[in-house]
């Protein structure tokens, strides 16, 4: 499926493509979900156990299965459709949470049954991210457009984990809390219900090699980024409270320095979407990554409160299009069948890291100088970018090697001039 859109490359242009802001709405609802229930599984919990112990395991089970089988429930969406894979699923986590829910409202509640339903729940979660950024591909065949589409679509992600928990407080500051629960079940059943109503909304596909194939190839290089970007930023509010503490600084002040991050990232996704980039997606990753782990490493040197926060806001401009660009590259570089669970891939590596992120800071802030925390957490985004421009650097000497030692017009196993069949083009 294709809509053109003549339309110059903007914003405006891309919600002005037929249907498409009525499809991004109704994924945002659904979307929304995921920004209120991790406070709500973790407040209804300590309220029926009275234990942050036990709200500890259940939370970690819920992402560990949510985060981990994503590229399992992304594989049905791509092989049976978003309307028939999608539609179920999102029921069936509705309803366990609300089973959650449910077990949460009393006192008393055994352990092992809040762990269980919680572990469930997570397992069925609907990939609406990744399912909304295969759509914009499907919608938006000018590459402009969709990194526009992209970095809109980021932003408004990132204002929904910033709306969902406010929304969250404000509904149980006057009721259960496990009235939370509910609320996210509710976003998720009516916002796909409406999601998948969209009459843009492509259908099965049939089975290409690569998806018979059961994998996709050749996404280690955004997976890897997003990984390091995610256990970069993670362990930055350990490590801000942690400044704060060491320069005695009021802990109240610290959430000025998350909000600059937030802040950062968003314009850095908008200002990354409007520029005409003439650069290959893969070379601006390795750009965006390597500005990012250099910022949040040299954070840790800052003098002051001040200066960290306006270093989390530069970090922050080059979260959002590092992110931002492994799905785009994610996207070129699988078929069209395989987009949704591509996405997810590198949805699972953000998600990975951001779980691993802040357990590694809080094992580090105390044993290691402060500097050299935030060193090692800058390190862990410098790292899978310097590595890949190490296997390109080697795969093009190959390469050349390879060019050398071929007679003229000596034809490949494809048929064509080996110089003509680039190492690792997708065909």
């Amino acid at each position: 499926m294709s809509t053109h859109a003549s339309a110059r490359p903007s914003y405006a242009a891309v919600l002005r493509v037929p249907h498409a802001r009525r499809t991004f709405v109704s994924a945002l609802t659904a979307r929304l979900s995921y920004g209120t229930v991790s406070l709500a599984v973790l407040l209804s919990v300590t309220r029926a156990t009275d234990s942050y112990a036990v709200s500890g395991v259940v939370m970690s089970l819920f992402g560990a299965t949510s985060v981990f089988l994503m590229p399992v429930r992304a594989s049905l969406i791509d092989r049976h459709g978003p309307r028939r894979a999608l539609l179920p699923m999102s029921v069936l986590y509705g309803t366990l949470l609300c089973v959650l829910a449910a077990l949460t409202w009393r006192p008393a509640v055994p352990p092992t049954a809040l762990a269980a339903a919680a572990a469930l729940a997570g397992a069925c979660a609907p990939p609406l991210g990744p399912t909304m950024r295969a759509l914009w591909a499907e919608l938006l065949p000018d590459r402009d457009l969709l990194r526009r589409a992209y970095s809109l679509d980021g932003v408004a992600e990132e204002l929904l984990y910033v709306c969902g928990p406010v929304l969250v407080g404000a509904l149980t500051a006057f009721a259960h809390p496990a009235s939370g629960l509910l609320l996210s079940a509710f976003l998720i059943v009516a916002g796909t219900c409406a999601f998948v109503m969209s009459p843009v909304m492509p259908g099965p596909r049939p089975a290409s090699r690569a998806q018979r194939r059961g994998g996709v190839r050749g996404l280690g290089t955004p997976v890897a980024v997003a990984l390091g970007a995610g256990l970069a930023l993670s362990g930055v509010d350990l490590l801000a409270m942690a400044f704060a503490s060491a320069h005695a600084y009021d802990p109240g002040t610290v959430p000025w320095v998350l909000g600059a991050l937030s802040a950062g990232s968003a314009v850095g996704g908008l200002v990354n979407g409007a520029v005409p980039w003439r650069s290959a997606a893969r070379e601006r990753l390795l750009l965006f990554a390597l500005a990012l782990g250099l910022t949040v490493a040299a954070a840790g040197l800052a003098p002051n409160l001040w200066t960290l926060t306006v270093a989390m806001a530069v970090a922050g401009a080059f979260l959002a299009p590092a992110l931002t660009t492994a799905y785009l590259l994610a996207d070129e570089t699988v078929p069209a069948d395989a987009r949704t669970r591509a996405g997810a891939w590198v949805n699972m590596g953000v998600n990975a890291g951001s779980s691993g992120g802040a357990l590694v800071a809080g094992l580090l802030i105390g044993r290691l100088p402060l500097w050299a925390c935030f060193a090692l957490a800058g390190g862990a985004a410098l790292l899978p970018a310097l590595s890949a421009v190490r296997w390109r650097a080697g795969r093009a000497a190959d390469r050349a090697t390879s060019a050398g030692d071929t007679p003229p017009g000596r034809a490949g196993a494809t048929g064509r001039p080996a110089e003509a069949c680039p190492a690792g083009e997708r065909g």
